[in-house]
């Protein structure tokens, strides 16, 4: 097993390797750098000619005169070493004090929709399985198909509105009124808790319907095979029997699929937190582009694929753990 976690590891650090240049060289590929930027909400109206002289000074002011290939060590040396991730222009401080926040609060997002995910669709889908054809199964097929085909904005919009209209109830954002903008406390983080359960619901409603369906699935293909029907023969309780063989293995292709999982949190984040009231990071990339603030986008972007590689590593982890032949490579 110990060999098997150093292969996935050096594999995680080889791949973060190769994004890191991915996300640099999409960082440089917006035509221009802040230099201009700055150099345009600076004087913009102010009737001061600006010469390329002047945007020379900026770019050299920001670092940003140096070759490409030397900015990159840089700024990749500056992470692993120090941990710093360079210079939001924009807003004249570091990257990590303007995804502070931001991103713990993303990161809230994405682990409380993959805990909703897993607690409801394992066990839904083992019940399925071992129910195959009753009322229920069928109950929840078409709960499957619904949450397949209705995007997760829509659920959002019928929560609110239902919310709103039956409850009175605010339940956009992420703090109450009072939480907003105070210092973090224990208060605060109880308050954050009980908010995050309507984005983590919303998030993994897909999510749910398409694992619920997989568990379904491989749990029947495992109830059917002879070392179950052994096993029932012998005498073992039916509980025991069905999460010792059959319920181990049938969420291999759930463990499998958690990166699947992460980048799909991530891809529907922004227009469920737009809908929602939320706060994450997905905003704040998108105005880091419009600005050309490289380091601000580079981090996130950075931050979000070493998430999704991250939780790939994990799931190697779970899955060798669950299935010895994995580890053998059988």
């Amino acid at each position: 097993m110990l060999r098997f976690t150093l292969e996935r590891l050096v594999g995680m650090v080889v791949t973060m390797a190769l994004v890191s240049v991915m996300v640099f060289l999409i960082m440089e590929i917006p035509p221009g750098d802040y230099a201009d930027r700055y150099a345009f909400r600076k004087y913009s109206g102010t009737g001061v000619n600006v010469t390329q002289a002047d945007i020379q000074a900026i770019r050299v002011e920001l670092g940003l005169d140096k070759p490409m290939v030397l900015r990159y060590f840089d700024w990749i040396g500056g992470i692993v070493l120090r941990g710093d991730f360079g210079q939001a222009f924009a807003f004249e401080t570091s990257v990590v004090k303007v995804i502070g926040d931001k991103g713990f609060l993303t990161l809230g997002i994405l682990f409380s929709t993959l805990l909703v995910t897993y607690l409801i669709s394992i066990p839904v889908g083992i019940f399925a399985a071992v129910r195959r054809a009753s009322a229920m199964d069928y109950g929840l097929t078409i709960f499957s198909y619904l949450g397949l085909a209705l995007p997760n904005f829509l659920l959002a919009l019928v929560l609110l509105y239902f919310a709103s209209r039956w409850f009175g109830a605010d339940i956009g954002g992420l703090f109450s009124d009072a939480y907003a903008d105070a210092p973090w406390s224990l208060a605060k983080a109880w308050d954050l808790i009980k908010h995050l359960w309507l984005p983590a619901l919303v998030l993994a409603w897909s999510a749910v319907a398409y694992q619920i369906q997989t568990v379904r699935a491989t749990m029947s293909d495992e109830l059917n095979k002879l070392s179950v029907t052994a096993a029932r023969a012998r005498g073992v309780p039916e509980l025991k029997l069905l999460m010792k063989y059959p319920a181990r293995l049938a969420i291999n292709p759930v463990v499998s699929t958690i990166g699947f999982d992460v980048n799909r949190i991530f891809s529907e984040l922004p227009i469920v937190a737009v809908v929602l009231g939320l706060t994450e990071l997905g905003e704040l990339l998108l105005k880091a582009y419009l600005d050309l603030d490289m380091y601000v986008a580079g981090a996130i972007l950075l931050l979000l694929t070493f998430v999704i590689v991250f939780m790939n590593f994990v799931s190697d982890l779970l899955l060798a753990w669950l299935d010895p032949r994995i580890k053998l490579g059988a």
